[in-house]
């Protein structure tokens, strides 16, 4: 029997496949309501979010 080796914790970069745009909108829209509830507001986890959604952005407006 053969050693098979597969690359444990490998990921897929976001903006790679046929679904990557539509896979950073999803994504974008996901940080942005969270960033908008008024539980998250004026908190860092809340300014997190809000950074996430700037970045996909930036993302997006570089793939089209």
């Amino acid at each position: 029997m053969e050693n098979q080796y597969c690359k444990v914790g490998s990921t897929t970069h976001i903006t790679s496949g046929s679904q990557a745009s539509t896979r950073l909108v999803s994504y974008y829209q996901t940080f942005v309501n969270m960033a908008a509830d008024t539980r998250y507001s004026g908190t860092q986890l809340g300014d997190f979010f809000e950074r996430k959604a700037r970045i996909l952005k930036k993302t997006m407006e570089e793939l089209a």
